[in-house]
């Protein structure tokens, strides 16, 4: 029965730890964009944007990103069993690269507040790199479902694929703007 409440709040946090790195990044994309406007208005805007970064990061990232691991390590000390699954161990190699990825969304924040243009990317990059965290859910959830029942080549294969379409849509959507 613990178990299961572990589960829920570890599938509770990770929902709210992407819900927040998508709208993280989605800010990115409004502060790049901020650049198109006019001169007198750019500094506004991106002051803005930053405090709404920090605030999103603070308030619902970290949190979030805290109770996912924090209930996902309760629940393997709970049923040390599943550290002997190897999909775990790609689940969990996944999460470390998806905490990078979190610290990474930091380490932008940082830069853009400081005006730095180094590692700091145009609205269509920005667009790119929000789609990350699509294909870390996707996987991960996979691995976490089917468990030992996929192959995880063809998971991988699976999942470049299927990012290699996120990206002929971005750039889909880029056209169709630019046309506009």
């Amino acid at each position: 029965m613990l178990h299961l409440y572990l589960k829920s709040l570890h599938i509770i946090g990770f929902v709210s730890w992407f819900a927040g790195l998508f709208y993280l990044v989605r800010m990115f994309v409004y502060y790049s964009e901020a650049e198109q406007k006019p001169e007198h208005l750019q500094e506004a805007f991106k002051k803005e944007y930053i405090q709404m970064q920090k605030r999103a990061y603070k308030i619902i990232c970290n949190p979030a990103m805290m109770i996912t691991w924090t209930f996902g390590i309760l629940m393997l000390i709970n049923s040390p069993y599943f550290l002997q699954q190897g999909w775990l161990h790609i689940k969990l190699v996944l999460l470390v690269l998806l905490t990078g990825y979190h610290i990474f969304c930091k380490k932008t924040i940082e830069r853009l507040e400081k005006g730095e243009k180094y590692m700091v990317f145009n609205s269509f990059q920005y667009r790119l790199l929000n789609e990350l965290p699509t294909l870390f859910l996707v996987a991960i959830v996979l691995l976490a479902v089917v468990k030992n029942l996929i192959n995880f080549v063809y998971l991988l294969l699976g999942i470049l694929a299927f990012g290699f379409l996120l990206f002929l849509a971005a750039k889909a959507y880029r056209k169709h703007r630019e046309s506009k």
